[in-house]
C-alpha cells in the first residue's frame, strides 16, 4: 500500500510562512511532507528531516536537493542538532508510516506475520518479544490500560503469561490470536488485538515521554513568530500537545500571585483540524487525525 502524507495542503499552508526560512520535519517517515516542503521552498532556505526508523533514515538520504539534510535520530534531539531560535517552522507528523503495518517483518502488524519486534530503530533497545518474556502481568497489564485503554488488559495479560508458560512468544500472528482467542467481544469492527498492539508500540519505543521531551526542545529552537504543526493520530498524544501548549499559569497552585508566572510564549491558531471527507476516502487511515497548530509570540 502507498503512504499517503495526511492533511498535506493543510499543514504546509500553516508551516511555511517563509520561502527562505529554515525548517524540520521530525518525522520522515517516507517523505510526503519532506519533498512537499522542498518543492514550496526556495534554494535559500533549508530543510532538516528527523527518523530514528534506519529504513526511513535511508529513503531520506536518496534525496540530492543541496538545502535538505536527514538526521537518523530521534526527534528528541533537536537541541543536539539547532542552537536556539534558529528555526522558522516544526513539523510533526505522529502517524506510523503505512509501511510498517503492510509489511509483516517490521513486527507492527497483527494481519501480517512477522517477529515481535515494534522497534522504529532497530539498532536500539530490545524488541518486544524480550520485554513480554520477562514482563510480569502487572506491567503487561498496565501498559494495555495506559496507552492502549484496553479494558481487557487484564485477561490478556493472564493469557500472555499462560501462552508464555508454554511456549516463546515470538511472532506477531502469535500474540494476535492469544489476544483474539479470549477476547470477549468477537463481532467489533475493529481487530480485537488493535488496542494492545498500538499499546505494545508507543511502550516499547517510549513515544510519549519522547514527544513531550522534543515539544520542549521545538520552543527553545523556534523564532519569534515560527510556527510549529503538530499531527496526532489519537487522543494520548493530541491531550499532551494540548497541555503543552496551555498557559503555564493554569499549571501553578493557586497561591502563587499571578504578576510572578511567565505565561507560555505560544497562541493557538488553528485547532482541531481533520481530514476532509475526499482525503478520508482516498486514505481510511487519515480519519482519525487531528491537526493543531502554534505560533510563538
Amino acid at each position: 500500500m502507498l503512504h499517503f502524507p495526511v492533511l498535506l495542503e493543510e499543514s504546509l499552508d500553516f508551516l511555511i510562512q517563509k520561502k527562505d526560512g529554515k525548517y524540520v520535519d521530525c518525522t520522515y517517515g517516507r517523505g510526503g511532507h519532506t519533498q512537499a516542503i522542498l518543492s514550496k521552498i526556495d534554494i535559500n532556505a533549508h530543510l532538516t528531516s528527523f527518523d530514528k526508523d534506519l529504513e526511513a533514515f535511508n529513503h531520506a538520504s536518496l534525496i540530492t536537493n543541496k538545502n535538505f539534510n536527514a538526521v537518523h535520530n530521534s526527534f528528541n534531539k533537536l537541541e543536539d542538532t539547532f542552537p536556539k531560535e534558529s528555526i522558522d517552522g516544526i513539523l510533526y507528523d505522529l502517524g506510523t508510516c503505512s509501511t510498517h503495518f503492510d509489511e509483516g517483518d517490521r513486527g507492527f502488524s497483527f494481519l501480517h506475520d512477522g517477529p515481535l519486534d515494534m522497534r522504529f530503530n532497530t539498532t536500539k533497545g530490545e524488541p518486544l518479544s524480550l520485554w513480554i518474556k520477562k514482563a510480569s502481568q502487572k506491567e503487561i497489564m498496565d501498559v494495555l490500560y495506559e496507552y492502549g485503554d484496553e479494558k481487557h488488559a487484564k485477561i490478556i495479560s493472564r493469557n500472555i503469561l499462560d501462552h508464555r508458560s508454554k511456549n516463546e512468544i515470538k511472532s506477531t500472528i502469535q500474540l494476535a490470536n492469544i489476544i483474539e482467542d479470549i477476547y470477549p467481544e468477537k463481532r467489533k469492527k475493529i481487530h480485537p488485538a488493535t488496542k494492545s498492539f498500538q499499546a505494545f508500540r508507543i511502550h516499547i519505543n517510549n513515544e510519549l515521554d519522547e514527544l513531550k521531551q522534543s515539544l520542549d526542545q521545538a520552543s527553545n529552537i523556534l523564532v519569534k513568530n515560527g510556527i510549529i504543526v503538530v499531527i496526532s493520530f489519537h487522543s494520548l498524544e493530541d491531550n499532551i500537545v494540548k497541555e503543552f501548549f496551555k498557559p503555564s499559569i493554569r499549571n501553578f497552585p493557586k497561591d502563587i500571585p499571578l504578576n510572578t508566572i511567565e505565561e507560555k510564549d505560544f497562541e493557538c491558531i488553528a485547532k482541531k483540524i481533520r481530514p476532509t471527507d475526499n482525503e478520508i476516502a482516498l486514505n481510511k487511515r487519515s480519519r482519525s487525525a487531528i491537526m493543531r497548530v502554534f505560533k510563538k509570540i
